[in-house]
């Protein structure tokens, strides 16, 4: 029987158990300690992400759990997951479909009574929600939508937790806001200098980390919906990424939000021999499961040749060619090479300690700025692209005027 935990550990991590399970043993202790009894709220909780630092959290018995999430499918099946495993579950768990940045959810949050200290506000608050895919950024109206989720919200959020200060704060980050090339990656590059731009009010914490083999909307994840409709597979030849387990990407969050100190950022000790090619995924995951990838020229072509497979054979089409679209990196990287890092305190994580942290009034000018921009009838993709890179002259966007919603 196919186990997709044996094929990411064999065939994409190439490790037998997770990475940061080491670090997790020696740290037992203190994490029960920051944890148990703690009211925790988790925002993106029913993403792949976030429920697993969920799953990696539950077993330190915080004293109450409350999920947001804005896709509401996701949060039932993650409760009844999380019901059906035996895992430790708190009394008090709750689970709310709806955006961050809503009515609905401030009055939640100032509904809701902290256990421990009979007030508003939770002791632990952890946000996983953030656009993560470079195909959310094809034009106006995408960039617009994943700014405002990834730096506007979360700035609103953060004013929202400055009146009420939690003991820990968490907002996961990206490898891919290090001299980013992409809005994405630029968004949670700005998403950092906000958070750090609060951190004289509240602990703030955060971890960049490589891809998450088959999180929800990967390239891989769609491998099994391709496979499961009997469609051809398409994937890059020319790019090679850093990935981390599920468990791994649970790990090592949790690691951050409550074993981190204020202002840092935490990395997966990788080495570059360690990546893996996005084709060289996909033809081991069609031999694992008795096919023979047929390499096709087009897509025309692929699609044609599952008439074939339908009919009984096990030859799987394929579309495998060099990656033309905008912001895609060519590689990654965790820290750059004028950021401090600390590379002993743990066994397999690396933590980054800025050096100059960001001003908050600046930070928040220039958000405000950008709302304002955002917020005209009249905008166009450059001028925001423009005025990021004003801000943030590293920044370096890859235009090529074709995008991910082009391909398979």
């Amino acid at each position: 029987m196919f186990d997709l935990n044996d094929f990411i550990s064999e065939y994409v991590i190439r490790r037998s158990g997770s990475m940061f399970q080491k670090d997790i043993d020696d740290n037992q202790k203190k994490l029960y300690e920051k944890i148990h009894g703690k009211s925790v709220l988790v925002i993106g909780g029913a993403g792949s992400i976030g429920s697993s630092f969920i799953k990696e959290m539950l077993p330190f018995e915080p004293g109450e759990v409350i999920i947001v999430d804005t896709n509401e499918n996701a949060l039932t099946e993650l409760t009844r997951d999380l019901r059906c495993s035996g895992i430790y579950m708190p009394d008090t768990y709750r689970t709310y479909p709806m955006d961050y940045n809503s009515r609905p959810f401030r009055h939640m949050f100032m509904g809701h009574r902290n256990t421990g200290k009979s007030i508003a506000g939770f002791d632990i608050v952890c946000n996983f929600s953030a656009h993560k895919h470079v195909r959310s950024e094809k034009d106006i109206y995408s960039i617009e939508a994943m700014l405002r989720n990834n730096v506007i919200n979360a700035m609103g959020l953060l004013d929202l937790l400055a009146t009420y200060p939690p003991e820990s704060f968490f907002c996961v980050s990206t490898d891919k806001a290090v001299n980013p090339v992409n809005v994405m990656g630029v968004s949670k590059r700005i998403m950092e200098d906000l958070i750090f731009s609060y951190s004289e009010l509240f602990p703030v914490k955060t971890a960049r980390f490589a891809n998450v083999a088959f999180s929800n909307g990967s390239l891989l994840d769609g491998f099994m919906h391709r496979i499961s409709k009997l469609q051809p597979i398409s994937a890059p030849t020319d790019i090679k990424r850093y990935f981390v387990s599920p468990v791994e990407s649970g790990q090592i969050c949790l690691l951050a939000a409550i074993m981190g100190e204020s202002r840092s950022i935490f990395f997966p000790e990788l080495q570059v021999s360690q990546m893996e090619s996005f084709d060289n995924i996909a033809r081991n995951f069609l031999r694992v499961l008795g096919y023979e990838p047929v390499e096709c020229k087009s897509n025309m072509e692929a699609v044609s040749r599952m008439a074939a497979l339908k009919r009984g054979s096990r030859e799987y089409p394929v579309l495998f060619e060099k990656s033309d679209t905008s912001g895609e990196k060519k590689f990654e990287e965790f820290y750059t090479s004028d950021e401090l890092t600390e590379m002993k305190k743990y066994d397999a994580v690396g933590i980054i300690r800025p050096g100059n942290i960001p001003n908050r009034d600046d930070v928040t000018a220039f958000i405000k700025r950008l709302e304002d921009a955002l917020n005209q009838d009249e905008k166009n993709k450059g001028d925001i692209i423009e005025m990021i890179h004003k801000y943030l002259p590293e920044f370096s966007h890859l235009e090529t005027e074709k995008n991910l919603d082009e391909k398979m």
